[in-house]
């Protein structure tokens, strides 16, 4: 025993420290995997080990977690944020306060608005640094369009945009250079997964690439997944044969009022979700003019809604008019299809501009 505690602290004098070898495409999973197991170790940085595979630390050989290989890894204490990376390359404090103060890691993307931050290609270098497992770090400018296109710019890495993401268990296939992924969303992706029932009839007037469809999917719901961005549909037929669920997901490219009346008369949806919003919302004070596009189709999401089931409706709403607005409009709507509204809950998700909130109204229609 005296002897293996004499191995331990050679180790640790050496910096010697256990890692797994990963396939880099895998290495979300894993890190996600090892934490759960409790041995990933966050004190120090994921590297690469070969051109394919990194190295994630570990304080012991996982269980459960799948892995190509256990080594010793040499090397320095992770430098724990990105005020450390910055400073070691000779930012100033000043510098350093205009900074990103956050950013998302998606698959093997690091997405980031960059704002008013001197040399972005320095921050993108910093964050690479600092999560190994990411190839690529792309500043998002804005997102514009009926398709909600991102505008982004690769300011560090090898530029491949195309990436899987993985959260909660669910596989996201994407391309961040093309089609929109919001973190701040997250939560609200897995509360759909728990909320809804198994064998549920579920109408996603909006999916996208799958956002709230697959959660929903994997939870045993059947659901109709309307989305007709050419180039957001293809990720969504992908992700659902990437999620297993290619059984429980009827994917349809086309305007989702087109896809309303057959829907209907196949059988009314127990569920109905409205997760599009429009990317332009005004300022707070100009509360008269239109922020989303989502209660312009309240008519047809009623339609296909049976009696007494639930709706969700998003919208992006001016901080004075939270959550009042979008409810006057859900229960104006039912009003004129004789329809009655009782609200169940509202949230909201996230900040989406100053003064202007992402919110979410469910609502049992009667």
């Amino acid at each position: 025993m005296s002897d293996d505690g004499a191995g331990r602290e050679s180790n640790e004098a050496d910096g010697q420290r256990l890692a797994v070898v990963v396939a880099k495409p895998r290495s979300q999973v894993a890190i996600e995997s090892l934490q759960a197991e409790g041995v990933y170790d966050d004190t120090r940085s994921v590297t690469e080990w070969t051109e394919d595979t990194v190295a994630v630390p570990v304080t012991a050989p996982p269980q459960e977690t799948q892995f190509l290989e256990v080594v010793r890894q040499v090397g320095e204490r992770r430098l724990r944020t990105l005020d450390d990376h910055l400073r070691e390359r000779g930012w100033t404090d000043a510098e350093i306060a205009a900074a990103p103060g956050s950013w998302a890691v998606l698959g093997s993307v690091v997405l980031v608005e960059i704002g008013d931050s001197p040399r972005p290609a320095e921050v993108g270098e910093a964050l690479l640094s600092l999560h190994g497992e990411a190839e690529t770090v792309l500043a998002r400018h804005g997102i514009s369009g009926e398709h909600r296109e991102p505008s982004v710019e690769v300011i560090a890495g090898d530029g491949d945009t195309e990436t899987v993401h993985t959260e909660h268990g669910t596989r996201y296939a994407m391309d961040l250079a093309e089609v929109m992924f919001s973190p701040g969303n997250k939560a609200e992706r897995a509360r759909m997964g728990d909320i809804v029932a198994a064998d549920e009839r579920v109408l996603d007037m909006f999916a996208g690439i799958g956002y709230f469809t697959l959660p929903m999917a994997r939870a045993g719901a059947h659901v109709t997944a309307v989305e007709r961005n050419p180039t957001a549909f293809r990720f969504l037929v992908e992700n659902v044969m990437l999620n297993d669920v290619d059984e429980r997901v009827h994917p349809y490219r086309a305007d989702c009022r087109d896809v309303v009346p057959g829907f209907a008369n196949e059988g009314r949806a127990d569920r109905v979700v409205m997760g599009y919003y429009e990317a332009s919302a005004p300022r707070a004070e100009d509360s008269r003019a239109p922020s989303d596009a989502s209660h312009e189709y309240l008519d047809s999401a009623l339609d296909a809604l049976a009696p007494g089931g639930v709706l969700h409706m998003h919208e992006a709403t001016p901080d004075p008019l939270v959550f009042d607005r979008p409810v006057e409009r859900l229960e104006a709507a039912a009003a004129e299809a004789g329809r009655g509204v009782e609200v169940l809950d509202t949230r909201r998700v996230k900040e989406y501009s100053e003064g202007v909130a992402h919110v979410v109204v469910d609502a049992r229609v009667q």
